[in-house]
């Protein structure tokens, strides 16, 4: 099979550096599918269509909209984590999956609930789940990605539910990979895709070690549903760490970590960027038929997130930390949260750029919600040994799971959310 390089800015030889954290970095699939990641097994490939999203009557949200001004030039990845006497929104729901519901589960410390994340020159509203429903109001808001983006979604879910209840109303996929929920009271529609690369992809199985990406296709599993989506929230990043061998169209670009495979080593970075931009240019694409433009949507990327694993993933202490990382200390990201980072933020300002040239602007709306920083900064939000119930009910055992990857909740996730509310108002919601 032919193979070629895919990036012509791609060096010919790879700093001994990034040889030497791709290695590092190999082991964390083993540590985030067989367990951490309960989202671990493949759906089929024959599996059929399904479709989450319901049409619903697209009306312009209502004008009230909250009494607080959405400051438009703050940088809320900028910041620092302050002490914070109220807590969070939320202490109990029945939406949160099994593995992040620390309370229940027994962590005994609680001042990990007790921050609140202060951006350097602005302020970050509380979140206000009258204000989210209203803006969303006869709309479909869609999260798709890794279970990453589950954790927030779950996260937005609780957070929407003091103010008002919501049902499920479908359900598919092994572990609900596939699920919706209404919110009646304002006719809000919001779905998870499961989706860990966005484009097209076979999942590593036991007869195959390595992913399989088709970096030109996008995954249709969500992307079908494009045209009944209002607002999407992209999150992925997690699964781009793991060996995969890289396809455009029928040739194979090359592949990361895959040794015994006799194709060149192209890392991830390059091949993460392209997954945006195949999925960016297929939305503005279908946004524009006939050269006509079909209704509105925007888009919304959730940058990557970084996990806090110290010593050996199955290990008591995995991930020890009580108290956030000072800000001034930790100043700079680790090299490799910060080239993920980087490179989505890149990706979103392309798609900004090419959506006015392409004259959708108006109709297709590109922004980041950057949490890179802020996440990096709490390393004490994470379940750890908790992911399971009572760990050390019986003392403490030789080998104990660790999940330092997705966030308790309540916990410091539920930031991720508040920022979103403010993108989207930034983003002016009141689309053509």
């Amino acid at each position: 099979m032919d193979t070629t390089n895919p990036f012509k800015d791609q060096p010919h030889s790879i700093p001994l550096r990034k040889l030497f954290l791709w290695a590092l970095y190999a082991l964390l699939p083993i540590i985030t599918i067989f367990h951490l990641i309960s989202y671990t097994f493949p759906l089929s490939l024959s599996q059929s269509k399904h479709s989450l999203l319901i049409n619903t009557s697209s009306s312009t949200p209502s004008k009230e909209i909250g009494n607080d001004n959405v400051e438009i030039s703050c940088d809320y990845s900028n910041g620092k984590w302050e002490e914070d006497k109220l807590g969070p929104l939320y202490t109990k729901c029945g939406t949160v999956k099994e593995g992040q519901n620390c309370i229940a589960h027994g962590r005994p410390d609680n001042d990990y609930l007790y921050w609140r994340w202060k951006p350097k020159n602005c302020q970050l509203p509380r979140f206000d789940p009258k204000n989210f429903l209203q803006i969303l109001k006869n709309k479909n808001l869609a999260f798709v990605g890794d279970s990453l983006a589950r954790n927030q979604l779950e996260s937005l879910l609780c957070m929407l539910s003091t103010f008002s209840p919501h049902e499920l109303v479908f359900s598919h996929g092994e572990d609900n990979k596939f699920r919706k929920w209404h919110f009646p009271s304002h006719n809000v529609n919001i779905s998870i895709y499961w989706s860990p690369f966005l484009v097209k992809g076979v999942e590593k199985s036991e007869k195959k070690n390595y992913n399989t990406l088709f970096l030109d296709s996008v995954d249709e599993k969500w992307a079908s549903d494009l045209g009944q989506m209002d607002f999407v929230v992209l999150s992925v990043g997690h699964w781009f760490l793991h060996s995969a061998v890289y396809f455009y169209g029928d040739k194979v670009l090359g592949c990361h970590y895959c040794p015994g495979l006799n194709y060149t080593e192209v890392g991830f970075y390059d091949v993460y960027g392209k997954a945006f931009e195949t999925t960016f240019k297929t939305i503005v694409e279908r946004r524009r038929k006939g050269g006509n433009v079909v209704g509105a949507i925007s888009v919304i990327v959730t940058t990557f997130t970084p996990a806090h694993f110290e010593g050996e993933w199955d290990k008591y202490g995995a991930c020890p930390k009580t108290k956030p990382f000072d800000a001034e200390e930790k100043e700079k990201l680790e090299w490799m949260d910060a080239e993920m980072r980087e490179t989505a933020i890149k990706q979103v300002n392309i798609a900004k750029k090419e959506a006015t040239t392409a004259h959708v602007s108006n109709n297709v709306r590109f922004e980041a919600v950057d949490v890179t920083k802020l996440a990096y900064l709490r390393p004490d939000g994470h379940p750890g040994p908790y992911m399971h119930p009572f760990p050390f009910a019986n003392g403490i055992e030789e080998r104990v799971q660790n999940d330092c990857v997705h966030w308790c909740l309540p916990g410091p996730i539920d930031t991720w959310n508040e920022i979103l509310l403010q993108v989207i108002k930034k983003m002016d919601i009141r689309l053509i």
